[in-house]
């Protein structure tokens, strides 16, 4: 029987598609590690801004209470994600229409015009409301570049996989997001425990991490400025360019938008809460330190960051939906006992095991949902189609999640936001039960 299975897989029409594989998976090797590196960077310049503000949020504003000053930051970090839809907007329309590897270029100088801003910038003691007014400025570049980034990068990643692997492939874009976050933990323990003292963090050291990141952005920028454009789109870019990257032609794919959108509102949020917004939830309702709360965080994001791959595997085993279905169920009943333990955890290890569970559970979300949203759409819109709703949906939700958590607290009424959590979920739960597994009527492949 298994001499009859080998020869059945190893039949004279299947042949001819051995060296073509081969020579593909070289180049996709190559296009996944540099755009991973690409990506990691890029996404570090936009979360130091997160896992420094306890440090910096005292330079920008008046002097008042920790809650008021890290309110008005997050208020900043909000508004930056204002500017991701004109992002997903902007640099979907360049990927659709000239290329995906011009695209990703353009974004992370942006991204590294931004960091550079933020670490120059004079304090609010020194130059007053100029210091708030450029920080604000620098978030909106870093905002409009991280906006196109997503999009550009989920089909990249989606079109440079082979068929049976898509799912393992592009869970490699949330690894590269949540070690950007590792990356800006790490250089915050470093400074914390090894170069620097509580004060000279809060005096200048804070600007350190700005500058190692727009430093990076020179190697991510070699990087992608070396890429190869995807098949996909090399077979299609000598289309009229009415048939590329318009917002009419997104419009005639309805039932794929609002999908991109139901599936990202309650995803985003749970992962902007328990990856962002932790570390503050941590030093600010359990009262841990500084340095313990990095530490938890530090620990819980490798262990998310090795999950990512794993689901996204057993995606293209199993299929899509059923990672999202377990997400969504989890997540409406688990959110609000989670985050309510974790706020009255004292002790470090019950922390970080709580918050290793709640990830296991966004993982669901997390490892897969580039990868469908590339498959809702045909080649010549994909970019865009992903990008654009899932960036106006991100902005919505994952960005004021800071906001609207630090808000409830100050009004004495902070399990509201758990709550709140949980009802997005299962908005989403509804949309993941509504839909069809993605795995099996991808759009990918269809292209050329």
């Amino acid at each position: 029987m298994a001499t009859q299975f080998s020869t059945v897989l190893s039949a004279p029409s299947s042949r001819p598609e051995v060296a073509p594989t081969e020579k593909i998976s070289r180049r996709r090797l190559k296009a996944i590690v540099s755009g991973s590196v690409g990506n990691l960077v890029e996404w570090y310049d936009w979360y130091v801004f997160s896992s420094f503000s306890l440090y910096f949020s005292a330079s920008f504003f008046p002097s008042g209470d920790a809650t008021a000053q890290l309110l008005q930051t997050a208020g900043i970090f909000a508004l930056g994600f204002l500017m991701r839809p004109i992002g997903g907007w902007m640099f979907g329309r360049i990927a659709d229409k000239v290329g995906r590897k011009q695209s990703m270029t353009l974004s992370i100088l942006l991204m590294s015009l931004g960091s550079l801003l933020i670490a120059l910038t004079p304090t609010y003691q020194t130059v007053g409301l100029v210091a708030p007014v450029l920080l604000l400025t620098a978030r909106l570049l870093q905002g409009l570049s991280v906006g196109g980034e997503y999009g550009v990068s989920a089909t990249y990643l989606a079109e440079m996989a082979t068929p049976h692997r898509r799912g393992f492939y592009s869970s490699f874009l949330y690894m590269t997001l949540i070690g950007a976050q590792l990356l800006a933990l790490g250089i915050q323990l470093m400074l914390q425990k090894v170069l620097l003292t509580e004060a000279q963090l809060l005096d200048w050291g804070w600007r350190i991490p700005f500058v190692i990141g727009a430093v990076l952005s020179i190697v991510a920028l070699y990087l992608r400025n070396n890429l190869d454009e995807t098949s996909a789109f090399e077979a299609q870019k000598h289309k009229p360019e009415y048939q590329k990257g318009s917002i009419i032609l997104l419009l005639r794919h309805p039932r794929a938008v609002l999908t991109v959108v139901g599936l990202t509102m309650g995803g985003t949020l749970a992962f902007y809460t328990f990856t962002t917004y932790m570390l503050k939830f941590l030093v600010n309702t359990a009262h841990m330190s500084k340095e313990a709360a990095t530490n938890i965080c530090f620990l819980s994001l490798l262990v998310f960051a090795a999950l990512q791959p794993v689901f996204g595997s057993l995606s293209d085993r199993v299929g899509r939906r059923p990672l999202l279905i377990g997400f969504g169920v989890l997540g409406t009943v688990g959110t609000v006992p989670l985050l309510t333990a974790l706020s009255h955890t004292t002790t470090p290890w019950v922390a970080f095991l709580l918050l290793v569970v709640a990830l296991v559970m966004v993982s669901g979300y997390s490892s897969i949902n580039a990868v469908v949203k590339a498959e809702l759409f045909p080649v010549e819109i994909r970019a865009l189609g992903i990008g654009l709703p899932h960036a106006l949906t991100v902005a919505l939700f994952g960005g004021t999640a800071e906001y609207l958590a630090l808000w409830s607290k100050g009004q004495g009424r902070e399990p509201y936001f758990y709550w709140y959590i949980s009802g997005c979920i299962a908005i989403s739960l509804l949309v993941f039960l509504a839909m069809e597994d993605t795995r099996k009527t991808s759009r990918l492949n269809d292209d050329g």
